[in-house]
This record gives C-alpha cells, sequence and structure tokens, in this order.
C-alpha cells in the first residue's frame, strides 16, 4: 500500500479510531469498548464517526442490543489485525535494537588503525553478537571522503584537521615512531640528532594518508626535506621495503600490529620521538548517530585506552640494549 492510497488515513488520527473500532466489534458494543478503553461515551460516539467518514461506507449496525460490522466493517476489523501485528512486529524490532540484539554498525578508520581498531569492533561484536558490524579501511584521505559523502556511521582517523562541519571526539594516543630494520646502524644508537635521520633514505607514504602530512610537517619544522627514496601505498608495502634495506620510515606505532615490535624491524631512538598524535573518532554535524553506533562510541571509550596501554607497556619493556621510549 502506497502513501497515496492512505493519504485518508493518515490525515485522520486513524489509529485510535481503529483501536476504538476493533473493541466494539469484539466485544459487541461500543459503549463497552468505550469503558475498556477509558474513554467518554460522546467521544467514542464521535471517534467511530470519523472512521465511517474516513472509510466512506458504514462499518457498524445495531441489532437488537449488540453492535455487528457490516460487510466492509468486517473487512476493516480484520484489516485492524493486520495493522495491530505488524506495529507489534515493528515494536519488538526496536525493542531487539534498544537492547542491541539487533542493529548494524558501518565504521571507517585510516590504514593506520588496521590493526587496532579490528580488535576493538571485535571486542564489541563479541559483548553484541547480533550488531552486524562493517568496517571500511583506506587512507585517511579516503575516510574524510567517505564522512563528506555520509557512508559511515563513525570514523576514525588521527588528528583530524578542525572543522565546522564535523564533530570529533579524542579516543587514544597514536605514538609515531621511527621504523629501521633491526641490524640498521641507527638502531644501536641514543638519542640520534633529527638530522642524523633525516639523512637517511626515505620510505614515504602516497598523497592523501595521514602519516604522510605528520611526516612533511615534522621535516618542516626541523627545515629539513626528506630523502624519499619510494613512496608506497600501504604500510605493509614500507615494512617489507624496511625490511629490504631500501630506507627508514615514520609511522604510527601500531601500524605493523600492536605486538611489542614486529619481527625484523625496531623503533630508532630520535631525538623529539616519538611524535605526539592522537586518534580521534569524527562523524558529520547533525548526524544522528543509531543506538549501536552510540553503544560503540561508549565502549571504545572504556576500552580502547586499555588496549593502547597494554600494547605500550609491552613496546617499552624492551631489552636494555635498545632504549626504550614513554609515550605521555
Amino acid at each position: 500500500m502506497t502513501q497515496m492510497n492512505i493519504g485518508r488515513y493518515l490525515r485522520h488520527g486513524t489509529l485510535p479510531q481503529l483501536r476504538l473500532f476493533e473493541a466494539s466489534v469484539r466485544l459487541g458494543s461500543l459503549a463497552r469498548a468505550a469503558q475498556e478503553l477509558h474513554m467518554a461515551p460522546p467521544t467514542a460516539t464521535a471517534q467511530i464517526k470519523k472512521l465511517t467518514e474516513t472509510v466512506g461506507l458504514p462499518l457498524l449496525e445495531q441489532v437488537g442490543k449488540r453492535m455487528y460490522p457490516t460487510d466492509v466493517g468486517r473487512r476493516v476489523y480484520d484489516g485492524c489485525s493486520d495493522v495491530f501485528r505488524a506495529l507489534g512486529s515493528l515494536e519488538d524490532a526496536l525493542d531487539d535494537m534498544r537492547s542491541l540484539a539487533t542493529g548494524q554498525l558501518s565504521v571507517a578508520v585510516a590504514s593506520t588503525a588496521r590493526y587496532f581498531a579490528p580488535r576493538l569492533l571485535g571486542a564489541f561484536a563479541q559483548r553484541h553478537p547480533g550488531i552486524r558490524a562493517c568496517l571500511h579501511i583506506d587512507n585517511s584521505g579516503a575516510v574524510l571522503e567517505r564522512l563528506r559523502r555520509n557512508e559511515d556511521d563513525l570514523y576514525l582517523v588521527a588528528d583530524p584537521a578542525p572543522s565546522s562541519d564535523v564533530m570529533v571526539q579524542a579516543l587514544v594516543p597514536n605514538p609515531l615512531v621511527v621504523d629501521a630494520r633491526a641490524d640498521h646502524p641507527l638502531a644501536r644508537q641514543h638519542d640520534v640528532k633529527f638530522a642524523r635521520m633525516a639523512a637517511e633514505p626515505f620510505l614515504m607514504r602516497e598523497p592523501g594518508s595521514g602519516t604522510r602530512d605528520a611526516v612533511l610537517k615534522v621535516f618542516a619544522s626541523h627545515g629539513l626535506a626528506p630523502q624519499t627514496r619510494m613512496e608506497l601505498s600501504s604500510n605493509e608495502a614500507i615494512r617489507e621495503a624496511i625490511l629490504a634495506g631500501l630506507g627508514v620510515s615514520i609511522l604510527s606505532r601500531y601500524t605493523l600490529g600492536i605486538e611489542p615490535e614486529p619481527t625484523g624491524l625496531t623503533c630508532i631512538d630520535v631525538e623529539g620521538f616519538p611524535l605526539q598524535s592522537q586518534w580521534h573518532f569524527a562523524y558529520p554535524i547533525g548526524k544522528h548517530l543509531g543506538l549501536a553506533a552510540r553503544a560503540f562510541l561508549e565502549f571504545a571509550r572504556a576500552q580502547a585506552s586499555q588496549l593502547a596501554r597494554g600494547a605500550l607497556a609491552q613496546s617499552t619493556a624492551t631489552p636494555a640494549a635498545r632504549p626504550a621510549f614513554k609515550v605521555g
């Protein structure tokens, strides 16, 4: 049934009238229906009159002391059952959503969080197995474009630029570190000067990457430019290039996993590092977050810091031969 052919019912507040009509047929009396619904008899009479006018045909007939539906009335009575059943099913579904027994959640995250975010979302899904969750991973530029198109419920990005159109909530630290192969000469040194590190061949993320933007800013703050040897479009590709001895790179501490230190790699102890960065949840201002999205926000705020602190605590519990760092 389209809204065009139910327009007459939408205009006249038909649902209370249908409830009264159903009770009148079931009880065989308009007066008893009014009593059951705690309605004054004149009001009940007026409501049935309005429903009859809306339908355009007689609905009830009085035979002796009992009221009976007409042929049209019986059809309307059957329709009442369908309407009330549909509304009951809708309310059951809404109750499930209110209790997070069912629902959908779509989250887009920057690639720097590709290991951290799935663990967080997975823990939430275990707590609420009826929620169908979708996770989209791309570079920061693509995630922000998804945000502009309002394609998801929530977006997880590092240090988004201030915007009057976007609501931003800080989540957890996202420290940036200098990664190198474990046998790199600088790996055995303490407090390496930034200029010394900057002289090394550098592996750079592609345009659109939030990490690339952060790297260019820190080099510019030192009045230097990276000695870019290669641009790569994924953190995994940078990892392989580092392991191949092609250079060093600046990446999120969590980019290559949240284990203490990925095999074959090390964090160089460079002055000013780790760089302080922050992951943020973002969504368009004016967006109405669904129940699942709001629940995930609360869950993430409660759990993400614990997950991140645990990983960082492990990463600082390193052998004495390699300098540890502290994330404030």
